[in-house]
């Protein structure tokens, strides 16, 4: 018998894997939590999980590892959701009521779903509205023309067919909602998530004291319409020279990787440390998220619950968690002189009580 409550979500990423993944673990248990999860699909699933159905890509990883697609972020971008996409809509489980996808990765599943008869199709979307990210995207390029878009025009429109066909559309900010109405967007069509950090990310028992310059650390892809080079320009001027600024992630292109290199070998004050970020947000004293464009920001978020103060851009979700002077600052996307003044002003107030720097700023939202 078709269930008509019975949920099915889908998503390319590791089940609380990343920003990404912890969202469809946000997804995945509130469908659990209500009893009406039928099945999801990701990149990976935990063992014993019965629920789950991990999806195994055949052709992307060729095209990605051989193809000439290896050189261009948006062909990267594109047939690697593309084929997630297809292979859900293969096996998508007939009698489901909610098809729950994400955005680019659902339009070949929406449409099967449709043909088996689920009553509602609900697209989650991370981002804002794809053309808000277009534009941003495309401001963040011509200024920094070192690696090419993870966004083009394929996926762009794809993702505007997922836009059309979906009953719902749930967005994780005001930032994002409003760039839904402004592109037209029926009210009625948005709902609202509120996206939560993983309990691991907390203040540590002990944060490391004692004299040494500013501790600034950033947390996500090194990309520039995440605003990298805009943080290293600005930290390039901050004259603070025991002051360490330390990038935790990975670059997507030889572009970024050379660009990178060269930064590191002008700034020895500079490093690049993938891996788990909570080491590194627990000796922080600010955590920099200077994207061009972001529906929320789950890194800034863990920042904050880590109790570390933020500076964050105005065209991201995170703007709505920063409480200016208590917990944060924001300051406009792409501007590195607005950037400066706030880590400066940061780094040389003394601490304490009506100090800019630790405790004064610092806490969650």
């Amino acid at each position: 018998m078709p269930n008509p409550s019975g949920v099915v979500a889908a998503c390319s990423a590791p089940l609380g894997g990343g920003g990404l993944g912890r969202h469809l673990a946000e997804v995945v248990h509130e469908a659990r939590s209500a009893g009406q999860l039928l099945r999801y699909f990701a990149a990976t699933v935990p063992n014993g999980d019965d629920f789950g159905t991990a999806v195994r890509l055949r052709w992307f990883p060729w095209l990605a590892r051989f193809s000439p697609a290896r050189f261009i972020p948006e062909w990267k971008a594109h047939l690697g959701s593309e084929e997630f996409d297809r292979r859900v809509a293969a096996a998508l489980p007939p009698g489901g009521g909610v098809l729950t996808g994400f955005a680019g990765m659902a339009l070949h599943s929406f449409r099967q779903a449709r043909r088996l008869g689920y009553r509602l199709l609900r697209l989650e979307s991370p981002t804002a509205h794809i053309q808000h990210v277009w534009d941003w995207n495309a401001r963040a390029h011509r200024r920094h023309p070192i690696e090419g878009s993870w966004l083009g025009r394929r996926q762009r429109d794809k993702v505007q067919s997922e836009y059309d066909l979906a009953d719902e559309i749930v967005v994780n900010s005001e930032h994002a909602r409003q760039t839904f109405l402004d592109a037209g967007t029926p009210p009625a069509k948005l709902r609202r998530r509120v996206l939560t950090v993983d309990p691991r990310f907390h203040p540590p028992p002990d944060r490391p004291t004692g004299p040494g310059g500013l501790r600034v650390v950033y947390v996500g892809s090194l990309a520039v319409t995440k605003g990298v080079p805009i943080l290293l320009e600005a930290f390039a001027r901050f004259d603070d020279l025991d002051a360490r600024l330390t990038l935790v992630g990975g670059t997507g292109t030889r572009g970024m990787r050379r660009y990178l290199t060269a930064a590191l070998a002008r700034d020895r004050r500079v490093r690049v440390c993938p891996g788990d970020p909570l080491p590194h947000l627990w000796a922080a004293d600010v955590a920099v998220h200077p994207s061009y464009q972001d529906g929320f920001g789950y890194a800034p978020m863990e920042a904050l619950a880590c109790g570390v103060p933020v500076i964050v851009t105005d065209q991201t979700g995170m703007k709505e968690y920063v409480r200016e002077g208590v917990n944060g600052y924001v300051v406009p996307a792409g501007d590195a002189d607005a950037l400066l003044a706030r880590l400066a002003a940061i780094g040389c107030c003394p601490p304490g009580p009506g100090g800019l720097a630790r405790p004064a700023l610092g806490g969650s939202a």
